[in-house]
C-alpha cells in the first residue's frame, strides 16, 4: 500500500473500503464508531459493519466486525443505522438491511453481552425485519433510521426514516413510534418534506439550544442522494402534530445550509454524556480513482470529529469545531504573532517540516481600509456585506486531507489532496501559530 498517503489523525480502517459512520455512541467509558465497510476489498460492496473504540476520539483500537450480511434480510448489505441508549443504560441498534431481493428493510440488533464495554458481539433480533417499506414508498427508498428519542406525551420512542416522493421529486421524512423497539406504528402525515430535493438518506434530527431559558430549536439534516451533500435547517418541532417547521423557509432542508462545503457526506451525530456535547462524524470520500484505491489498498476516511452546537448569537446556524482532544496531538509550535503583511504580498512562513499541521491564525485588518470598503458596499449594494475588523481561521492539515474552519463560523470546508501545499493569505496584519504531530 502507499502508506505515505495515509492520514495521521483522521480515522481510517487498516485496509479496504469504508463509507458512512454508523451508530456512534459513548458506552461504559468507551467511544464506539461503527462504519460501512467492505472486508473484501477497496471498492464498495459486501457491506458489513466495521468497529473501533477509543477513550478520546483520537486514538482508536480496531475490533473485529460488529455485524456481517448473513441473513436473508441483510444479505445484500448491513447498511446505515443508529444507536439508542435507554434510561437503564442498555443499548439498541436500528439499521437498514438490503434483502435477498434488494428491498430496504429496518432491523434490530442488541449487544450479545451488555456487560462487555467493548461491544464485541451483537445479536440480531430473531424476527427481523421490524419494518418494511410502507405503501407508496419504493422498495429501494427506505433507509437509515435515526437515533430514537422518548416522547413524554404518549410514553413512546420515536425514530425517523428518510425517503422520497416521486411526485415533485420531493425529499420526505417519516416518523415511527414504538414502546419496545419491536412493534412500530407509522405516525400519520410527514414530519417534513421539501419539493425538488430528491431522495433524503442518513437523516439526523436533534435538539439544539435551550440553555438559560432560551427557546430550544431542532436541527434536521439530510444527505442528498442527488448531489451528495449534507444539508440542514433549524426549526421547531411539534411532537403532537408530528410536524417540523423551519425558522426560515428559504433556508429549508436541502436548499439552504450545509454542514461542510467540501467532501463530507452521510454524517451522523451522537450525544456524549461524559462531556455534555454533541459530536459530529462525516464520511470523506477521497478523490482518487477506483484503480488508485485498489493500488493503495484502502478508500475513504472519516472527518475529524467535531462538536456541534447552536450559534446563540444569531440562532440561525450551527457552529462546528474540532473536538478539544485534537489539541493533545500538538508537539511543538511556532509563534508568528505581530507579523504585518502588505496588501497583495505573499509572506513565506518559516515552519518546521511536517506532514500534519494545526494552524490558528487571527487577522486584524486596518480600520481605515475597513471603513472604506464598508462605505463602498453601502453605496452600491442594497444589502451590503459587512467587513469585520478581526477574522480568525483554523486549518488542520493531515497528509492528504485539509480542514479549513473560519473560527466560530457557520462554514467549513473539507478537501482531500495529494502533495498539496498551503499558500499565504492577504490580510493587512496577522498573528499565526502552528503545531505539528
Amino acid at each position: 500500500m502507499l502508506q505515505w498517503q495515509r492520514t495521521g489523525f483522521h480515522f481510517q480502517p487498516e485496509k479496504n473500503w469504508m463509507n458512512d459512520p454508523n451508530g456512534p455512541v459513548y458506552y461504559r467509558g468507551w467511544y464506539h464508531l461503527f462504519y460501512q465497510y467492505n472486508p473484501e476489498g477497496a471498492v464498495w460492496g459486501n457491506i458489513a459493519w466495521g468497529h473501533a473504540v477509543s477513550r478520546d476520539l483520537i486514538h482508536w483500537r480496531h475490533l473485529p466486525l460488529a455485524m456481517v450480511p448473513d441473513q436473508w434480510y441483510d444479505i445484500n448489505g448491513v447498511w446505515t443505522g443508529s444507536a439508542t441508549v435507554l434510561p437503564d443504560g442498555s443499548l439498541v441498534m436500528l439499521y437498514t438491511g438490503s434483502t435477498n431481493t434488494s428491498v430496504q428493510v429496518q432491523c434490530l440488533a442488541v449487544p450479545a453481552d451488555p456487560n462487555d464495554s467493548l461491544l464485541r458481539n451483537w445479536t440480531k433480533y430473531e424476527a427481523n425485519p421490524i419494518l418494511v417499506p410502507p405503501p407508496g414508498i419504493g422498495d429501494k427508498d427506505f433507509r437509515d433510521p435515526t437515533t430514537a428519542w422518548f416522547d413524554e406525551s404518549d410514553k413512546t420512542w420515536r425514530t425517523v426514516i428518510g425517503s422520497k416522493d416521486n411526485h415533485g421529486h420531493t425529499g420526505i421524512v417519516m416518523t415511527y413510534k414504538t414502546k419496545d423497539f419491536i412493534n412500530y406504528e407509522l405516525i400519520p402525515g410527514l414530519l417534513h418534506s421539501v419539493p425538488g430535493t430528491g431522495m433524503w438518506e442518513c437523516i439526523d434530527f436533534y435538539p439544539v439550544g435551550g440553555a438559560d431559558g432560551s427557546e430550544e430549536l431542532y436541527a434536521m439534516k439530510e444527505s442528498s442522494d442527488d448531489d451528495r451533500h449534507d444539508w440542514y435547517a433549524l426549526g421547531r418541532y411539534d411532537a403532537a402534530a408530528n410536524k417540523y417547521t423551519p425558522i426560515d423557509a428559504e433556508m429549508d432542508v436541502g436548499i439552504g445550509l450545509r454542514y461542510d462545503w467540501g467532501k463530507f457526506y452521510a454524517s451522523k451525530t451522537f450525544y456524549d454524556p461524559s462531556k455534555n456535547r454533541r459530536v459530529l462524524w462525516g464520511w470523506i470520500g477521497e478523490t482518487d480513482s477506483e484503480r488508485a484505491d485498489v493500488a493503495k489498498g484502502w478508500a475513504s476516511l472519516q472527518s475529524i470529529p467535531r462538536t456541534v452546537e447552536l450559534d446563540e448569537k444569531t440562532r440561525t446556524n450551527l457552529i462546528q469545531w474540532p473536538v478539544v482532544e485534537i489539541e493533545t496531538l500538538r508537539i511543538n509550535s511556532t509563534d508568528l504573532g505581530g507579523t504585518t503583511i502588505d496588501t497583495g504580498s505573499v509572506l513565506p512562513l518559516p515552519l518546521r517540516r511536517a506532514t500534519q499541521l494545526d494552524i490558528e491564525a487571527t487577522f486584524h485588518l486596518d480600520t481605515s481600509a475597513i471603513a472604506a470598503v464598508n462605505e463602498a458596499e453601502s453605496a452600491t449594494t442594497a444589502a451590503p456585506a459587512v467587513v469585520l475588523p478581526t477574522v480568525a481561521l483554523s486549518v488542520l492539515s493531515d497528509s492528504s486531507s485539509l480542514l479549513t474552519v473560519p473560527s466560530r463560523s457557520r462554514r467549513r470546508c473539507t478537501s482531500t489532496c495529494r502533495g498539496a501545499s498551503m499558500g499565504a493569505s492577504r490580510p493587512i496584519s496577522a498573528r499565526t501559530s502552528h503545531g505539528r504531530r
